[in-house]
């Protein structure tokens, strides 16, 4: 464990306004499609129509005689400099994983996948031109549905010979941690309870505010693209590894970049193709998707059938927990597609001390979009079903939802807490963020008002909904990563550049887009050095002014990115210290520093940090056998995650006989450890919570029969406004993280993960009079209303009763004892 540094601090918890927002807002930054470049080439994808389907022939004449093209390509034309999308995260040894080409040669797996390119000398002659390319199909049986695909009748990539990507387990018996679960659960079926619900986690799309878009410039020494991406570090290596470029012959550049929520988190086909294009050229090109294409051929998020069995004594002490989830990849296995439901095994146990568990999870190919991580990836699953599943079980106790949890919830003194499925909690006060929130809700005035409306039979009913949750971020641990066959590191790296005017430059492999990385690490730095804030400039995002870095996703850019920094500060002071008693004439162990002051102790004798940095620069009067440098560099790989914890509290209202509902009041009291700034972490929080709720109330991605994205516009794909949220209250409490010395948890996705059961748990509550206990996301009016006229149970899915069998006929491909991992990350 990392001690925390607890000593008093002037910048760590200061609400400062952002460096980056003057520019952002006022548009003085550089987006990606900004950018132009002498002789400059424009892209437009031809993309398939089809889900599924064979290419017989593409005719790309007419498009080549269109005015100002230059050039259109097939697969056969960059079929030997394109790349491959590659899957870094096989989540066992046999999974089954297709070539994932950015342009396929003979079959198209989903809709919007790409099958020719136009370049021209404008953007809008390419799309012009990108109409004409003739492309004959023969049209192929599509399967588009999770449960049909784990029958293997109709097959996502016919040569795989299944639908089945692997199937992944995670088990306390066998692991070690725990009991047998299903000696819990046939025990319960005898004297105690045993609830089984089946939940659908929704196909989500990120929506991120800028499209995406890559620039290519392959005319100079290195070929250096510039594109909108949370991962350059990541997709330089891809590159360099399926394209034959070195990798010292690639920088690839993430410039401001407008969201992400996981979607920009991939190497994806347009930038390989753009690439491709660069090369086969020798000029500059660029392609910037259109709203529609970002909406079908960005990946998407989610995506699971999810069904829990869990087993409790009379009294809801819970016994044992059983989670079997089919999940969809969409066509492809994509760079941790495979790997998102796994994140959500340590999850589902929650902040519960469940005795024994167990956790399945079969990943199937569907002709979809491809799925991969989307804010939260993995645990808003887990923290949604588990938490339904909390107040099934207070329903059938007969207790309040609150109650229920506190009855199961690991206590505060008994951190640090190792759980059933192997993950060791360092630090949490579940108590305490609850009283909090309870207070700040009204939740006992409420539940008063709940009961007068029931009594009276109002149309319009109350329901309040209960979250309390935990996750694990700060995505770290190498050998933790390694024993899960993660195909990369976990670590963050960092560099202090002691400039002589005063100034110091901050270099960090965390890339920001739109976190606030800027003032974050700014004050850090300012803290431990004792600089003034205005003097810090933090450069990122670019694979040659930051050779090393993992990059930002996973809620670890603070915990993990900025431990690296205050490390290579702290080596900054010890490099300092012998130059700074060199100056003082006096022994380095009778220094001290503190306020970015060296000082003589017992003395009013001292020299600012700034003074040593300029010292060294000059060197002319500098202690012998010491490199005239103060600079340093630090790589941080922590022992274990995060984990935040917190209590959300909804209250909505249903109106009975239309479905509407309404968010009444919404409170939110978050334990991240220790907070940099409170308005960015304030920021985090609404933004999360904005995503999670809109999971619950409006969001999802439908396709039709044919496997077309019916909802691929912001018309039918419909996301929140300002309009359409309340003000919400938020607060916090503090157990620092013991993980890393600033102490801090991670803030990036702990409102998506949270929200989204507490707004349907209120919904259930508020109806569950009428016997419904279900309503599938999104809970439309029309699917709330049509829950309300049925009586009960789930809508627009089948009940838990004719789910079953789904699960049972896919049972001969979930063999154990294949691809079988038995907690590796224990």
């Amino acid at each position: 464990m990392t001690a925390v540094d607890d000593r008093p601090s002037t910048e760590i918890g200061s609400a400062r306004r952002r460096k980056e927002d003057q520019r952002l807002i006022t548009g003085r930054t550089k987006w990606t499609d900004n950018i132009q470049l002498p002789g400059m080439l424009h892209l437009a994808m031809v993309r398939s129509p089809f889900a599924h389907a064979t290419i017989t022939s593409i005719d790309t004449e007419a498009a080549k005689g269109s005015p100002n093209v230059v050039a259109v390509f097939t697969h056969d034309d960059i079929a030997d400099i394109q790349g491959v999308n590659i899957t870094a995260w096989p989540i066992t040894p046999d999974q089954k994983s297709p070539d994932h080409l950015p342009m396929p040669k003979d079959r198209v797996s989903h809709t919007g996948e790409i099958v020719a390119v136009v370049v021209a000398r404008s953007a809008a002659a390419a799309r012009d031109a990108a109409e004409l390319v003739d492309v004959d199909y023969d049209e192929l049986p599509a399967v588009l549905d999770l449960k049909e695909a784990a029958k293997d009748e109709v097959l996502a990539q016919p040569h795989l010979g299944t639908n089945k990507s692997a199937f992944w387990q995670l088990d306390s018996k066998a692991g070690g941690t725990g009991g047998d679960v299903e000696e819990a659960i046939a025990k319960a079926r005898e004297g105690g309870i045993v609830i089984e619900r089946e939940y659908r986690q929704q196909r989500l799309i990120p929506a991120f505010m800028e499209p995406r878009s890559t620039v290519v410039d392959p005319t100079g020494e290195q070929v250096v693209m510039w594109t909108a991406t949370q991962a350059p570090h990541v997709l330089r290596f891809c590159i360099a590894a399926t394209t034959g470029l070195p990798e010292s012959k690639i920088r690839v550049i993430a410039p401001d970049v407008g969201g992400g929520f996981g979607g920009k988190l991939q190497s994806t086909p347009e930038e390989f193709i753009t690439l491709a294009v660069a090369r086969k050229l020798g000029k500059p090109a660029k392609y910037t998707e259109t709203r529609s294409e970002s909406m079908v051929s960005a990946h998407h998020g989610r995506d699971q059938w999810q069904k829990l069995t869990l087993s409790a004594e009379k009294d809801g002490t819970v016994t044992g927990l059983k989670v079997e989830l089919l999940a969809d990849l969409g066509a492809y296995a994509a760079l941790v597609g495979g790997g998102v439901p796994v994140l959500g095994a340590w999850m589902f146990n929650a902040i519960y001390k469940f005795p024994a568990y167990q956790f399945n999870t079969t990943n199937y190919y569907t002709n979809k979009t491809w799925v991969d991580a989307y804010r939260g990836a993995g645990r808003p699953e887990a923290t949604y079903a588990i938490e339904r599943l909390m107040d099934e079980l207070a329903v059938e106790v007969g207790v309040d939802p609150l109650e229920i949890r506190e009855k199961n919830w690991i206590k505060h003194d008994e951190f640090p807490f190792t759980t059933v499925a192997g993950m060791t909690y360092d630090s949490g006060n579940y108590e305490a963020a609850t009283e909090k929130a309870k207070e700040l809700f009204g939740y006992d005035e409420l539940r008063a008002e709940q009961k007068r409306r029931r009594d009276a039979g109002d149309p319009v009913q109350l329901g309040i909904g209960v979250s309390t949750f935990t996750e694990m971020c700060g995505l770290a641990p190498s050998r933790v990563l390694g024993s899960l066959n993660y195909g990369a590191g976990g670590w963050e790296s960092a560099s202090i550049r002691m400039l002589a005017t005063g100034t110091v430059e901050v270099v960090t492999g965390a890339s920001a887009h739109g976190q606030g990385h800027e003032t974050a690490w700014s004050q850090i730095v300012a803290d431990r050095l004792g600089v003034p804030f205005e003097n810090v400039e933090v450069l990122h995002g670019d694979t040659q002014i930051a050779p090393k870095g993992m990059d930002t996703y996973g809620s670890r850019s603070l915990v993990v990115g900025g431990e690296a920094l205050v490390r290579a500060a702290d080596k900054v002071i010890e490099k300092a210290k012998p130059i700074a008693a060199h100056m003082l004439e006096a022994s380095v162990d009778d220094l001290e520093f503190e306020g970015g002051r060296f000082s003589v102790k017992g003395t009013d004798k001292g020299v600012g940090i700034s003074d040593v940095a300029l010292a060294t620069f000059a060197a002319h009067d500098y202690p012998e056998g010491l490199e005239p440098s103060i600079d340093a560099d630090a790589t941080f790989d922590p022992v274990n995650f995060s984990f935040p914890h917190g209590t959300h509290l909804c209250a909505m209202e249903v109106d009975t006989e239309t479905g509407a509902t309404t968010m009444r009041k919404y409170v939110c009291v978050d334990d991240i450890g220790t907070i940099i700034n409170p308005l960015i972490v304030e920021g985090q929080v609404h933004g999360g919570l904005v995503q999670g709720i809109a999971q619950a109330l409006w969001e999802g991605a439908e396709y039709d029969e044919q496997g077309t994205l019916v909802s691929g516009s912001f018309v039918d794909y419909t996301l929140p406004t300002t309009a359409d949220t309340i003000s919400f209250i938020t607060d916090h409490t503090t157990s620092p993280a013991t993980s890393n010395s600033l102490g801090t948890k991670g803030v990036g996705e702990a409102g998506t993960i949270a929200s989204t059961p507490a707004v349907v748990n209120a919904i259930v509550d508020a109806i569950r009079h009428l016997g419904v206990d279900d309503v599938t996301m999104p809970c439309t009016p029309e699917r709330v209303w049509k829950a309300i006229q049925s009586g009960g149970g789930t809508t627009d899915a089948a009940p838990v009763a004719d789910a079953q069998p789904h699960f049972d006929e896919a049972a001969p491909n979930q063999d154990p004892a294949a691809g079988t991992t038995d907690g590796a990350a224990q």
